[in-house]
């Protein structure tokens, strides 16, 4: 292992033993299609998991779901069917890992379709199953779409995934001054870059762009970035996962390190509250912004 897994395990162990804990909600959003956001969502939540923290990950693109592509692993029925009684929220759960669970997702329009009525209490009810999560990662669409702004506001965190593509760079702007009107705080991650220098330079062309247009109050920080290599190709193509299939890659140490800074939030996130856990504490969340 090396000295910064070593770190980040220590880190995370640390969280779990602090009992007075609720789940931390993370949202990984794009402005566009096609930047890997799914790819980031499903590593990321694979080394989660692989240090300790228990975490689940909501499947909210349902437009191009791959999620279950990703884990390599076959989806039967999701949220939506739990919702309609067709389904309990155990039965829809997908282990991928000890400490990973998939949950697969449903578009925020038919969801909330079915958020009304004695259907959605009994989901609230069976939704304590994931109660103990530290972590939901919910991969959402790309673009700024009405629903796609629900799960961005009900979420602790969001982290926009661009890529070094003049498209790619205005569509994210485009996201972030949308969802800068729901919170203060957004994260973002450069992805497929050929350096650091090209990373930070393309991240402080959109912090100048938003400091400029967007406003003061706008906290945008650079969370890091992922460097573009045949290696993460070649496990997405075999339905792998990089950090997985390449543990020393560099890639892979890039990707710890962002998820070193996310746990790093964890360690604040101390406060009592059964429903701020789990599915059932997004889907409050999601319900009060409805």
């Amino acid at each position: 292992m090396t000295h910064q897994a070593s770190k980040l395990e220590a880190l995370v162990n640390q969280n779990r033993n602090l009992v007075a804990k609720k789940t931390r909600f993370i949202a990984i959003t794009s402005g566009k299609g096609g930047v890997g956001k799914s790819t980031i969502s499903s590593n990321m939540a694979y080394v989660m998991a692989k240090y300790g923290l228990k975490v689940g990950i909501f499947d909210a693109d349902i437009g191009l779901a791959n999620l279950d592509v990703m884990f390599n692993v076959k989806i039967k029925k999701n949220i939506l069917h739990v919702l309609k009684g067709e389904a309990t929220v155990e039965e829809i759960l997908v282990p991928i890992e000890p400490n990973l669970v998939l949950i697969p997702g449903e578009s925020g329009e038919e969801i909330f379709k079915y958020a009304s009525g004695g259907l959605f209490e009994r989901f609230m009810e069976q939704a304590n199953v994931l109660d103990d999560l530290d972590v939901m990662i919910i991969d959402t669409g790309a673009g700024i779409g009405e629903h796609i702004q629900l799960f961005l506001r009900a979420c602790d965190d969001v982290i926009v995934v661009t890529v070094p593509d003049p498209a790619a760079i205005t569509d994210a702007y485009a996201t972030i001054k949308v969802t800068a009107r729901l919170r203060d705080e957004i994260n973002v991650i450069m992805n497929q870059v050929r350096s650091s220098k090209e990373a930070e330079g393309l991240f402080e062309k959109i912090h100048k762009v938003a400091a400029a247009n967007i406003g003061g109050s706008l906290k945008l920080s650079y969370l890091g970035q992922i460097s573009s290599d045949p290696k993460i190709s070649t496990s997405v193509k075999k339905r792998a996962l990089f950090s997985r299939d390449f543990p020393t890659a560099t890639p892979t140490n890039e990707l710890e390190l962002i998820v070193k800074r996310i746990a790093k939030k964890l360690e604040r996130n101390v406060l009592v509250d059964p429903k701020e856990s789990g599915l059932g504490g997004l889907f409050k969340r999601l319900m009060e912004h409805f």
